[in-house]
């Protein structure tokens, strides 16, 4: 699940924010949404779970026009599975089409990565 730290909640339609700091031009410093989403999941699912915020290293530099438009093409579709009450999907990239695939075929077995994965991520550490 992945959520923007400025989203909104349905409840008073306010931010969630760590607390109420305030920037130099006196905006609410916005996070928390990432934690509150995870307690709401865990409560409700019964399933541990956690949140990760995303640092610079993960977030990967300055994306391509290639990732900006997939990111908001993955976004479209997700949100029209949740617009159509459409649960229990994740979406995919297949081929160059966007898809939406059952949760339980996503994660139905263990999917190992190629050692040459790994060889081709190691030089980019090096």
């Amino acid at each position: 699940v992945g959520v923007s730290e400025g989203a909104k909640l349905n409840t008073d339609g306010g931010f969630v924010t760590k607390d109420q700091e305030v920037d130099e031009f006196g905006h609410v410093k916005l996070g928390g949404i990432g934690d509150h989403v995870a307690k709401v999941i865990e409560n409700r699912m019964g399933v541990e779970t956690r949140s990760v915020t995303l640092g610079h290293l993960q977030r990967g530099g300055t994306p391509s026009a290639f990732d900006r438009v997939l990111g908001t093409r993955l976004g479209v579709h997700a949100g029209h599975l949740a617009l159509n009450k459409d649960f229990g999907k994740m979406v995919a990239m297949r081929g160059t089409q966007i898809v939406a695939v059952e949760l339980k075929d996503a994660v139905d077995k263990m999917r190992e990565l190629e050692d040459s994965f790994f060889d081709e991520a190691a030089e980019f550490l090096k």
